[in-house]
Formats: C-alpha cells, sequence, structure tokens
C-alpha cells in the first residue's frame, strides 16, 4: 500500500506524519524518522486490519506561503 507522509523538523527531533492514518513518529535523522513511521504504519495496519484503512488516492499538495503580520 502507498500512504503519503510529511515530515517536519522540531528542534532536534524529525517529525514523520501519515497524512492518511494520522500515524505519527519521530527520528533523529530523516532516515530514521521515516523508518521509524513504515515501522509504526505496519504496527497499526496490524493491529487494526486491512478492512478499516481509508483509500489512499488524494492528492497531497504542499507549498510554503507567507502572512503579513
Amino acid at each position: 500500500m502507498r500512504f503519503t507522509a510529511v515530515i517536519t523538523k522540531e528542534g532536534k527531533w524529525y517529525i514523520a506524519h501519515c497524512v492518511e492514518l494520522g500515524v505519527v513518529s519521530q527520528g533523529r535523522t530523516i532516515e530514521e524518522a521515516q523508518a521509524n513511521l513504515k515501522e509504526a504504519v505496519e504496527l497499526y495496519i496490524e493491529s487494526f486490519g486491512r478492512e478499516d484503512l481509508p483509500e489512499s488516492s488524494c492528492e497531497v499538495i504542499l507549498y510554503p506561503f507567507e502572512v503579513a503580520i
């Protein structure tokens, strides 16, 4: 199955978030955060089963923007 991940950096940690499932993990490097998120998603699927998984057919668009304050 294919999912979408968003990774942000907070302090010394990279936080990885699976958009479709709401699963979150972290790591000290991007690669570690990716590996930890993959493991967390696999455990999520094992725990809740494949029947309740959302369709991963959405398109995710990320873009930077500025707001005047």
